[in-house]
This record gives structure tokens, C-alpha cells and sequence, in this order.
């Protein structure tokens, strides 16, 4: 469990990251870019010895991996953009939402994963407490046009999480944590490459070294972050389908009352409403067996 804990502290630090990197205009796409290539160089350490790049690629998990880090920064994209067309709100009810889908794929993919009742009370609960603790209105209120940026987000996150769980389950031990890690981040950081070097080289964006600063500053928590998130599933003391909505759930908590605390941010009735649905969810989703 403190695995966990920890795991939603780093994810958090990021969230903190990125508010602080709103305030002082750092280039978005800068930033995320160097985050995923710091993560993937800090994976080298838990990888003491790395094999030929052909024996990689022939591994069962290597395509996995790619996909996982491609989602990783194509979803990532797709929530600044949702969030500046149909609002933050929104865009993080979709993106938690998604966690239905690795519960589900765990249940049927897996061996072990049971259903129980309270497994499924604490799941309902997760998702009114997601909602009520990130909605600031009473309802969802968005152009129809912008329906499929939702739809893009709540399964790409959903893929995304389903992919990274197969791969742990099937094919990726203690041992293979690190280069599994490296290719996952090296994979986003490839494709933010590929759309920073032509803004780069029109001049739409512009080199600055406080992008490199941050992009560092956000690296060293998303590493921690996974790498808290797989020893949560090594260490076999909860099924995978209670790991993930443990997570996304105590993200949502604890950024919230990071929110209200340090940020001044205001949480209305509903809102504390889906913090006790959310810690309720917790306590359910834990106590499944």
C-alpha cells in the first residue's frame, strides 16, 4: 500500500508541475517532450546490463511498450487540447472514467481477478466520486462537435493502461522493469520529438533553457510514478483491477485537497461530496476479495 501512496504523491508533484508551469509560460510541448526523454535515461539505472537493440525489439513486450508510450503522450496532447476547448472539468472526467476498462480486461484476461459486489460498489462509487469531485457545474455542458475529443480520451487512456497492465501480467518481471520503462519513455519522447523539431525549425516555438528546466523538474516525478505503480503490482498484495482505480481515484482526492489547500482552489459541496464517495470507493475497492 505505501507503493501506492507514494505512487499518488509523484503523480500529484506533476499536477503541482504543471500548474506552476501555466504561471511562468513554458512552452507545453518543450516541457512534455524533455519530461519523457529524463524519464526514459532515468530508467537506464534500474537496467544494469541493456542487450542488443535487435534482441529488444524481438521481445514479446517491446511493442507494448511502444504502444504505452505513444498513447501516453498522444492522450496527453489530446487533454490540453480538450481542456482549452470543452474545459478541465470535462476532460478529467473522461480521462479517469476510463478506468472501467483495465478493471474490466483484468477480469476477463487474467487469472486470479474476481468481481465481487463489493468490488463493483466500490467501482460505482469511484466513478460518482470522480465526477462529483471535478465538476465545478451541476452538469456536462459541451458542443456536440468536440464528443469524439472525449470518446479519443476515455478509450485512449483506457488502451493505454490495458497495454501497460498485459504486458506487466504476461510478460514483464522484476527484472525487465527497467528496459520495459526505457522504451515506454523513450517511445513518447520520440514522438514529441518528431512534432517539436518542425515548430522548431519554422520558429513557431522557440528554444528556451526554462523549458529544459522544467521538462527535468517533470521527468523525475513520472518515472517515480510508474516505477511506484509497478512495485504496487509486485508485490501481489492487491488484483490489478483494485491497483488501477486505487490510483486514478487517490489522484483525483489528493490533487483536489492540494487544491483547496496550497492553491486556494474552491471545492463546493458536491465537490467534498465526491471526496467522501471517492475515499468510501477506496475503502471498498480495498476490502474486495
Amino acid at each position: 500500500m505505501l507503493d501506492i501512496i507514494l505512487g499518488i504523491l509523484c503523480f500529484n508533484v506533476i499536477l503541482i508541475c504543471f500548474k506552476l508551469i501555466g504561471k511562468y509560460h513554458v512552452d507545453n510541448l518543450q516541457a512534455i517532450t524533455v519530461n519523457y526523454i529524463t524519464a526514459g535515461l532515468l530508467s537506464f539505472t534500474l537496467a544494469p546490463e541493456i542487450p542488443a537493440v535487435s534482441s529488444i525489439v524481438k521481445s514479446d513486450w517491446f511493442f507494448y511498450a511502444v504502444g504505452v508510450g505513444v498513447m501516453f503522450i498522444l492522450v496527453f496532447n489530446l487533454l490540453a487540447l480538450a481542456s482549452q476547448k470543452i474545459g478541465m472539468g470535462i476532460s478529467t472526467v473522461a480521462n479517469k472514467m476510463s478506468l472501467v476498462i483495465p478493471i474490466i480486461a483484468a477480469v476477463i484476461l487474467f487469472e486470479g481477478e474476481t468481481m465481487t459486489a463489493l468490488k463493483v460498489i466500490g467501482i460505482i462509487l469511484a466513478l460518482a466520486g470522480v465526477y462529483f469531485t471535478t465538476m465545478s457545474g451541476t452538469k456536462l455542458n459541451f458542443d456536440i462537435k468536440y464528443l469524439w475529443l472525449i470518446l479519443v480520451i476515455f478509450f485512449g487512456q483506457g488502451l493505454a493502461d490495458v497495454l501497460f497492465n498485459c504486458a506487466k501480467e504476461w510478460y514483464v518481471d522484476a527484472s525487465l522493469n527497467g528496459l520495459f520503462f526505457i522504451v515506454i519513455f523513450l517511445s513518447a519522447g520520440i514522438v514529441g520529438l518528431l512534432k517539436l523539431i518542425p515548430k522548431l525549425i519554422n520558429g513557431s516555438s522557440k528554444f528556451a533553457f526554462k523549458n529544459i528546466l522544467w521538462g527535468i523538474a517533470l521527468g523525475v516525478p513520472n518515472f517515480l510514478t510508474l516505477w511506484f505503480f509497478f512495485r504496487s503490482l509486485d508485490s501481489g498484495q492487491l488484483e490489478v483491477s483494485q491497483v488501477n482505480p486505487i490510483y486514478n481515484i487517490g489522484v483525483v482526492v489528493i490533487s483536489s485537497l492540494i487544491g483547496f489547500i496550497f492553491f486556494k482552489e474552491k471545492l463546493s459541496l458536491s465537490n467534498w461530496f465526491g471526496v467522501l464517495l471517492s475515499v468510501a470507493s477506496i475503502a471498498a475497492i480495498m476490502l474486495a476479495s
